[in-house]
């Protein structure tokens, strides 16, 4: 994925920062594990790895997961995370993805990934035709609002990159996702053949673990969107 080479650079930063990050650790894995629900013995394909986080919580969940990232780092690490546990592969999202997969996926996870895609449609009509009749797309997404307020704000509707800086303890980085309007993510996912069951903005209880201001932030404002896809029967 051409957007960003951020994961690229500071792939095991990234790998140490998200996997205690509350953002990442309390707000979206649970939420993705709640939309995605019981995989005890199904086949899960997780899009953008990383450093496999998300990818143990499948595994410890019965699931028969094979996990793709476009850094070779992310995987390597994800690897050494996991070992023989899941299967891993390098794929770029941008790129036709020629997996060697059959059309008997039971659910796709995309957990804070699609966002630094530009094209969805050749991706999202493969996922469709991996997916069995019924299983499900969960995806998280840098949310719209945020997004647009990152935008010089000429044209709403316009697909476009925008800069996104993070702090990763101490360290200063910039990502370069992709925006797009809220009528592009559903419009693209229906064209696609997928109905919409769920739509989420969720918020989280307090923990000694997370920031009291990081989460009234998370609790208050437009943070990130999740979406539970099924593939009509």
């Amino acid at each position: 994925m051409g957007a960003t080479t951020v994961f690229k650079d500071y792939a095991s930063v990234y790998a140490a920062w998200s996997a205690k990050n509350p953002a990442n650790r309390d707000y979206d894995r649970p939420t993705v594990l709640r939309l995605i629900g019981d995989i005890d013995g199904k086949r899960v394909l997780e899009l953008g790895c990383a450093a496999g986080a998300l990818t143990a919580l499948l595994v410890d969940r019965g699931a028969d997961v094979h996990a793709i990232d476009a850094e070779p780092q992310m995987i390597e690490l994800a690897r050494q995370r996991l070992g023989n546990k899941a299967r891993f592969e390098v794929a770029d999202l941008e790129q036709p993805l020629n997996l060697a997969v059959p059309s008997s996926i039971d659910v796709v996870v995309a957990s804070l990934v699609l966002h630094y895609v530009r094209d969805w449609a050749t991706l999202l009509d493969e996922l469709h035709r991996c997916l069995v009749p019924g299983g499900v797309l969960v995806c998280s997404l840098h949310h719209p609002i945020n997004a647009w307020l990152l935008s010089d704000r000429t044209d709403y509707h316009r697909v476009e990159l925008v800069n996104q800086e993070w702090d990763w303890d101490g360290l200063s980085v910039t990502a370069k996702p992709y925006r797009r309007s809220l009528s592009a993510i559903f419009g693209e996912l229906r064209r696609a053949g997928f109905a919409i069951d769920a739509v989420e903005e969720p918020q989280i209880p307090a923990s000694p673990d997370i920031d009291p201001d990081l989460l009234h932030m998370l609790n208050t404002q437009p943070f990130f969107l999740f979406v539970r896809a099924v593939r009509a029967v």
